[in-house]
Protein backbone atom coordinates (compact mmCIF):
# COMPACT_ATOMS: atom_id res chain seq x y z
CA UNK A 1 0.00 0.00 0.00
CA UNK A 2 2.50 2.40 0.34
CA UNK A 3 4.28 1.57 -2.82
CA UNK A 4 1.16 2.22 -4.38
CA UNK A 5 0.64 5.40 -2.25
CA UNK A 6 4.42 7.11 -3.22
CA UNK A 7 2.90 6.41 -7.07
CA UNK A 8 0.00 8.10 -6.95
CA UNK A 9 1.00 10.80 -4.58
CA UNK A 10 -1.25 10.39 -1.86
CA UNK A 11 -1.40 9.00 1.63
CA UNK A 12 -1.63 5.38 2.37
CA UNK A 13 -4.82 6.40 4.00
CA UNK A 14 -6.10 7.31 0.86
CA UNK A 15 -4.70 3.95 -0.61
CA UNK A 16 -6.59 1.79 2.07
CA UNK A 17 -9.93 3.71 1.38
CA UNK A 18 -10.32 3.79 -1.84
CA UNK A 19 -8.98 -0.19 -1.95
CA UNK A 20 -11.67 -0.68 0.25
CA UNK A 21 -14.42 1.04 -1.72
CA UNK A 22 -13.28 -0.71 -5.10
CA UNK A 23 -13.43 -4.29 -3.61
CA UNK A 24 -17.11 -3.40 -1.75
CA UNK A 25 -18.32 -2.30 -5.08
CA UNK A 26 -16.65 -5.17 -6.83
CA UNK A 27 -14.53 -3.57 -9.09
CA UNK A 28 -11.83 -5.34 -7.23
CA UNK A 29 -12.52 -9.02 -6.95
CA UNK A 30 -9.35 -10.41 -5.60
CA UNK A 31 -5.48 -10.19 -5.15
CA UNK A 32 -2.77 -12.79 -6.90
CA UNK A 33 0.84 -13.32 -6.94
CA UNK A 34 2.21 -12.99 -10.38
CA UNK A 35 4.56 -16.31 -10.93
CA UNK A 36 8.07 -16.20 -13.27
CA UNK A 37 6.62 -19.53 -15.39
CA UNK A 38 10.40 -20.32 -15.64
CA UNK A 39 11.57 -20.49 -12.15
CA UNK A 40 7.97 -22.23 -11.28
CA UNK A 41 9.47 -25.24 -13.95
CA UNK A 42 6.39 -24.04 -16.85
CA UNK A 43 9.56 -23.42 -19.98
CA UNK A 44 7.06 -24.06 -22.37
CA UNK A 45 4.12 -21.86 -23.07
CA UNK A 46 1.30 -21.74 -26.09
CA UNK A 47 -1.66 -20.39 -26.84
CA UNK A 48 -3.83 -22.86 -28.38
CA UNK A 49 -6.98 -21.79 -30.24
CA UNK A 50 -10.28 -24.02 -30.04
CA UNK A 51 -13.07 -24.76 -32.54
CA UNK A 52 -16.39 -25.60 -30.87
CA UNK A 53 -19.33 -27.03 -31.54
CA UNK A 54 -22.23 -24.56 -31.32
CA UNK A 55 -23.60 -24.55 -27.54
CA UNK A 56 -20.76 -26.62 -26.24
CA UNK A 57 -19.20 -23.39 -24.44
CA UNK A 58 -20.51 -24.28 -20.89
CA UNK A 59 -19.50 -27.96 -21.05
CA UNK A 60 -16.35 -26.88 -22.55
CA UNK A 61 -15.26 -23.93 -20.22
CA UNK A 62 -16.39 -26.56 -16.89
CA UNK A 63 -13.91 -28.92 -18.73
CA UNK A 64 -10.76 -26.72 -19.26
CA UNK A 65 -11.48 -25.24 -15.69
CA UNK A 66 -10.02 -28.94 -14.65
CA UNK A 67 -7.92 -29.59 -17.33
CA UNK A 68 -4.07 -29.09 -15.77
CA UNK A 69 -1.38 -26.54 -17.31
CA UNK A 70 -4.35 -24.54 -18.66
CA UNK A 71 -3.63 -21.11 -17.10
CA UNK A 72 -6.55 -18.66 -18.68
CA UNK A 73 -8.72 -19.54 -21.54
CA UNK A 74 -11.62 -17.13 -23.11
CA UNK A 75 -14.41 -17.36 -26.00
CA UNK A 76 -13.54 -14.87 -28.26
CA UNK A 77 -14.83 -13.49 -31.76
CA UNK A 78 -13.31 -14.51 -34.72
CA UNK A 79 -12.06 -17.67 -36.63
CA UNK A 80 -11.71 -19.22 -33.49
CA UNK A 81 -13.83 -20.06 -30.57
CA UNK A 82 -11.92 -20.44 -27.60
CA UNK A 83 -7.92 -19.08 -26.58
CA UNK A 84 -6.54 -20.91 -24.04
CA UNK A 85 -2.63 -20.34 -22.74
CA UNK A 86 -1.03 -23.03 -21.49
CA UNK A 87 1.91 -23.33 -19.80
CA UNK A 88 3.71 -26.60 -19.41
CA UNK A 89 7.11 -27.76 -17.86
CA UNK A 90 8.08 -29.20 -21.69
CA UNK A 91 7.23 -29.82 -25.09
CA UNK A 92 6.36 -33.36 -24.70
CA UNK A 93 3.74 -32.10 -21.56
CA UNK A 94 1.81 -29.86 -24.02
CA UNK A 95 1.94 -32.18 -26.18
CA UNK A 96 0.10 -34.40 -23.79
CA UNK A 97 -2.09 -31.74 -22.75
CA UNK A 98 -3.41 -30.46 -26.64
CA UNK A 99 -3.46 -33.52 -28.00
CA UNK A 100 -4.61 -36.14 -25.48
CA UNK A 101 -6.25 -33.93 -22.56
CA UNK A 102 -7.81 -30.67 -24.58
CA UNK A 103 -8.64 -32.46 -28.09
CA UNK A 104 -10.72 -35.75 -25.56
CA UNK A 105 -12.97 -33.03 -24.75
CA UNK A 106 -16.81 -33.02 -25.79
CA UNK A 107 -17.70 -30.32 -27.82
CA UNK A 108 -14.35 -29.38 -29.77
CA UNK A 109 -14.11 -29.65 -33.10
CA UNK A 110 -10.57 -28.50 -33.68
CA UNK A 111 -7.33 -27.28 -32.42
CA UNK A 112 -4.34 -25.13 -32.93
CA UNK A 113 -1.30 -24.36 -31.37
CA UNK A 114 1.22 -21.19 -30.87
CA UNK A 115 4.26 -21.89 -29.06
CA UNK A 116 5.60 -18.91 -27.42
CA UNK A 117 8.69 -17.87 -27.91
CA UNK A 118 9.33 -14.77 -25.57
CA UNK A 119 6.85 -12.60 -22.95
CA UNK A 120 6.00 -8.95 -22.49
CA UNK A 121 3.62 -7.22 -19.89
CA UNK A 122 2.08 -4.19 -21.08
CA UNK A 123 1.27 -1.43 -18.74
CA UNK A 124 -2.41 -2.26 -18.82
CA UNK A 125 -5.18 0.02 -17.22
CA UNK A 126 -4.11 3.17 -14.83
Amino acid sequence: MRTLAERVHVSRANVYARITRLMDAGVITGFTARIAPHKADLGTSAYVSLTIEQNSWRAVSARLRETPYVENFALVGGDYDVLALVRTPDNATLRHVVLELIQDIPGIRATRTWLVFEEARGSGAE
